[in-house]
Parts: C-alpha cells; structure tokens; sequence
C-alpha cells in the first residue's frame, strides 16, 4: 500500500538528525542557505526564549540557519520589541510589499516572509511553544538536506495529555481529528498519511512556496498540503517526530471559528479540482451560542477566507529574486 511505503521512507523521528556538525556540512556543500520565520502576534512572554535558543543552538553554534525573523501581525504588546532585543530581525507585516497592502493573519505573515527572507528553505515555526527546542528546526529541514526530492516537511508531536499502558497517542489536535482527517478521508486519502497535518511547524522550499497561493487565515495548511499534493504527490512530504509541544490550548468556541475557516478554505480547493459542485452560496457568517442570565444569545462572526495569490506572480519578488 502506498501509504505505508511512504510512512516507512518519508516519517522520520528527531534523533536521526543529531549530528548537526555532519548536516550543517551537508548544507553547505550544497550552497543552501536556510531562513527561520517565527509569525507573531502578542507573543511576548515567549518569543524571547525561542529566538536565545535558536540563535545560540543554530547559528552560533552550529551554523544551520543563515537567518532569524520575527514577522508580526500588529501586536499591542512587546512581542517585537523583545524580539529585536535578543538579535531577531523584525518586522511587521504591512511594511512588506507595501504595494500589495496589509491583510490581519497568520497565513499573510507567512506569504510576505516569503519575499523579505532570502533562504532556499524556509522554516516557520510557532511563536507559542513553552519546551522550545533546536529540534523544532533541525527535525523539519534535515529531510530537504538530505532528500533532494522532499519539497515540504511537516511535524508532528504529542500533546500533554495523559495517557496510560504505554500506549502513545499518535493523533493530531481537536480540529484534525473531528474535521480534516475526515474530510481527507474522503477526498484525498493519502493525505491521512500526514499524522498532524495543520501543525504549525514545517519547513518548505522556496522552489514550492512562491507557487502555492497562501489563505491568510486558517485555511492556511489545509491550502498548502492540497496544492502541494495535487501539483507533486505524496512524495513531495515527509514529517519529523519532535516527541512533545507544549503550548497553551485554545477553548472549544475558538477552534469552531479554525474549523469553519478551514472547512471554507477545503471547499474553494475541492471545487477548483471539481471534486465537489458548491451550487448555493455559502454563508461567511458563522453562528454561536451564549447564555445569559438563563437567555440564550446568538453571536455572528464574519470568517472570510481570503487568499494572497502565489508569490511568483508578483513583480517586486520577481525583480528580486528572478531578475
């Protein structure tokens, strides 16, 4: 089966990777050069651990990343400030092509990095892990350096959660579980092969991600493993065991505003492949309960799924980067 096959040549765990001196060689022997991008908003209580780690570990250290940037999304606290005092780059999101204007959300910070970072390969990581560690980054682009035909690494990890007999909860979150893996159940079953598929961390190279077109919000990662999937195949993935990821956990009411976000942003894909026919139009208004007072109150939220088209169509990074 193929699913298995590929689990056995592209799922990797950390460890494999722990002569960083031996991949920090492979890297440079083959002229890479590798840009880390951690996408904020309001991360000041632990961004700043991350970017000591990273700096000390993977670039002064042993020198795996050539760059370091914090891309914001508008914080109200000091998320840049403490960025930039430990040696990241920073910058805010709506300074990056100007011309294309600013959109509010992670997906956009995410697409303008593509421009302002230089890397052949770039990381992104979450801004929100507690037990950060080097192996968030050498975990995720190891199988690029290694495996010349891998285009887009994922991770994957276990969730503090407890657990008994031994038995190791190999799952993704809430919303993968109750959501994506049933809708790639049903239309993309190879992609199930992916154990955490809208996890935060993965490492891409710029040859995929200036053609790939970026939802700015949540349907971000569902976006880029179907296009990426469709265009080159399951072979284009492998994901890496990291062990654990420690983070603060979102409530039920915001995971329903992820899931219908992400259900929009699978609909638009499964129509252009004509795999589904939407005749109606749908709603972007999402609706949710609250009780008060023993009334029970309806609230609206307005969750539109934009998208940023594929880098490679916009003549500033064109100029820049294929002049």
């Amino acid at each position: 089966m193929k699913i298995n096959d590929w689990l056995k040549s592209n799922t990797f765990h950390h460890s494999t990777f722990w002569d960083l001196k031996k991949l920090v060689e492979e890297k440079e022997q083959q002229g890479l050069k590798i840009s880390l991008c951690i996408p904020t908003l309001n991360e000041e209580k632990t961004i700043g651990k991350e970017i000591v780690i990273f700096r000390s570990e993977l670039m002064t250290r042993y020198p795996l990343i050539d760059e370091l940037a914090v891309v914001d999304s508008g914080s109200k606290d000091r998320t840049l400030e403490v960025a930039a005092s430990y040696g990241a780059d920073t910058y805010f999101s709506g300074d990056i092509l100007p011309s294309q204007g600013f959109k509010r959300g992670k997906g956009e910070n995410l697409w303008k990095a593509i421009h302002q970072l230089n890397g052949d390969i770039i990381v992104y990581v979450d801004a929100d892990i507690t037990n950060i560690h080097s192996r968030f980054v050498y975990g995720l682009v190891a199988p690029l350096i290694y495996q010349p035909e891998t285009k887009y690494v994922k991770a994957f990890y276990d969730r503090p959660l407890a657990f008994s007999q031994g038995i190791r909860p190999s799952g993704g979150g809430r919303v993968t579980e109750i959501l994506t893996r049933p809708l790639f159940s049903l239309f993309f079953p190879e992609l199930t092969a992916l154990m955490q598929p809208l996890s935060g961390e993965y490492a891409v190279r710029r040859e995929v991600l200036e053609q790939i077109a970026f939802p700015i919000g949540y349907g971000v990662e569902i976006s880029h493993l179907i296009d990426v999937y469709t265009r080159w195949g399951l072979y284009a993935f492998a994901q890496t065991d990291l062990d654990k990821r420690v983070h603060r956990n979102q409530d039920t009411r915001d995971l329903g505003k992820m899931a219908f976000g992400i259900l929009q942003a699978f609909l638009n894909r499964a129509e252009q492949l004509d795999m589904v026919d939407v005749k109606a139009e749908t709603s972007q208004i999402l609706r949710q309960f609250q009780s008060r007072e023993q009334r029970f109150e309806q609230q609206e939220f307005k969750i539109v799924e934009e998208e940023r088209p594929p880098m490679i169509e916009i003549p500033e990074y064109r100029e820049k980067f294929h002049a």
